[in-house]
């Protein structure tokens, strides 16, 4: 599918945050318009620069020429201001949850120090801000857009997103098809952000349900380290297909009461998500969940270099459902297994043997 064309310049599109998923968006942003690739790690962008290579996160995969890498956040910035007014830049943030609110706070310190230097004011040349994490805050149980919203509290009138959808990273950074959803209250944001990445082999689809879309990102990790735990125990392929649609519902229930609209989780973001990484053999939750199925522990698993978003977020999706009155049967399993020690045929019993009730 060729780009769309228009009469404005390119828009800008910085990227930060160089793992596999920021560096595999950069590359994609690269086909459309200027784009800058930041990492906090000096040494990381002076070899991204002089191998064209992420060798840590994306071995084997050539980065665009025309990508640019740096290592300072103000050169960062300054490249995705730099269209004017007519193509305001995109500011994508692709560092995990734990990094979030550091990242934003810094962000908004600059920002704010910018605009106040500003005299007389100029024309927004920042489309908005979008972050790609998935998870609940550990420490709070805050939702990305939560986590971002205090941080980026002075500036409360740069507009701000959620990326997500079934996506593993080395798969886009090759050029692979893939569709992603765009979730912001904003509409010139969602606008952005899809001219700044829907082309080619990437579909980009808008939607304004920001909670829904990070429900489904926390949740469906979740519900693949429980898939991941059925088949280390050899359950079956029923077993899978009944873990993904209970887990479904839960997903639904969690979200909604949050605020979330319930048809978010039939999509791309929802059940997209949730059978991509329930099933997939990129999927590091459910890789977590085979070995845990198969008798290791969650030490021995993350002693043996394998993280997954799941196992960080599972007791914070637990604890706030809760707090809600919701109940998140798997969930609670998965977290028995987890940090309670609870053998996982045994959690498997115990899922089996709850009171029948409606689908």
């Amino acid at each position: 599918m060729p780009t769309q064309k228009t009469d404005h310049p390119p828009r800008p599109v910085a990227v930060l945050g160089a793992g596999a998923w920021g560096t595999a968006l950069a590359c994609a942003a690269s086909r459309h318009g200027p784009t800058m690739l930041w990492t906090r790690n000096p040494a990381l962008a002076e070899q991204l620069n002089h191998t064209k290579e992420n060798t840590q996160y994306l071995a084997d995969i050539a980065l665009p020429d025309g990508l640019l890498f740096t290592a300072s956040l103000d050169e960062a910035l300054a490249h995705v201001q730099s269209s004017g007014p007519e193509a305001p830049g995109l500011l994508i943030l692709g560092v995990p949850l734990a990094g979030l609110r550091a990242l934003c706070t810094e962000l908004s310190e600059k920002l704010s120090r910018q605009l106040s230097a500003q005299r007389p004011l100029t024309p927004p040349t920042l489309a908005g801000i979008v972050w790609t994490c998935k998870g609940l805050e550990a420490e709070s149980g805050k939702l990305p857009s939560e986590v971002a919203a205090e941080a980026l509290r002075d500036m409360p009138n740069i507009p701000t997103g959620v990326l997500s959808g079934p996506s593993f990273a080395r798969e886009v950074a090759q050029g692979l098809p893939v569709a992603l959803t765009i979730a912001s209250q904003d509409a010139a944001l969602r606008r952005a952000t899809i001219a700044a990445l829907h082309g080619g082999s990437m579909r980009v689809y808008a939607n304004q349900d920001v909670i829904g879309v990070e429900v489904g990102g926390a949740l469906k990790n979740v519900m693949a380290i429980a898939c991941g735990i059925g088949e280390g125990l050899g359950l079956g392929t029923n077993a899978r297909a009944a873990l993904i649609t209970r887990g479904l519902a839960e997903m639904t229930r969690f979200g909604e009461a949050l605020g979330a609209q319930s048809a978010t989780f039939s999509g791309l973001t929802g059940l997209g998500d949730l059978v991509l990484t329930a099933t997939g053999d990129l999927s590091r939750n459910r890789q977590v969940g085979i070995a845990i199925g198969r008798g290791q522990s969650l030490n021995e698993v993350l002693a043996s270099g394998l993280t997954a978003e799941g196992a960080r977020c599972a007791k914070a999706v637990l604890t706030r459902a809760t707090q809600l009155g919701v109940e998140l049967p798997i969930t609670h399993a998965v977290c028995e297994v987890l940090f309670e020690g609870v053998a996982p045929f045994e959690a498997v019993s115990r899922l089996l043997s709850r009171v029948a009730t409606t689908e």
